[in-house]
């Protein structure tokens, strides 16, 4: 099973962002990381995901470890009802980020995901390294490279 570990980070919020993810099977290892330069926190965490899933393709089972409670329990609770409520909120709101949502659940649709929560900055290597590349790829479109 393929197992994936994502970030997203912002300087600002809005403000340059960068996303991160690895990849592992056990045997071989990927990293990918991008940024945008006025985008939100919530933006790229979403991003991070959506770039992995697109990455996997071939793969139809996965864990994915996340530590943005946001992207978690967007997927495990909110979306059946952003959904069944035409992608407006419980106060009938539009749903924020709901092109990244949709993304989300497109790409997710076909595969089945097991979804774990990381506490952020908390010592679990691949956590710290996935936030190490979205801040780097949100520093580097900050510098306007």
């Amino acid at each position: 099973m393929l197992k994936i570990w994502t970030d997203g980070s912002c300087l600002g919020n809005p403000g340059a962002g960068g996303w991160g993810f690895v990849a592992t099977d056990g045997t071989h290892t990927a990293e990918r990381s991008g940024g945008e330069s006025n985008t939100t926190n919530n933006r790229m965490e979403l991003t991070a995901v959506i770039r992995a899933l697109s990455a996997a393709k071939n793969h139809s089972e996965l864990e994915i470890h996340t530590d943005s409670q946001y992207v978690k329990n967007g997927m495990l609770s909110w979306i059946k009802n952003w959904k069944r409520n035409n992608w407006r909120t419980a106060d009938k709101k539009p749903v924020k980020n709901q092109d990244l949502w949709q993304q989300l659940d497109e790409l997710s649709s076909t595969k089945k995901i097991h979804w774990f929560w990381v506490r952020g900055h908390n010592g679990d290597e691949m956590n710290e390294r996935v936030d190490l590349l979205a801040r780097t790829a949100a520093e580097q479109i900050q510098l306007g490279k």
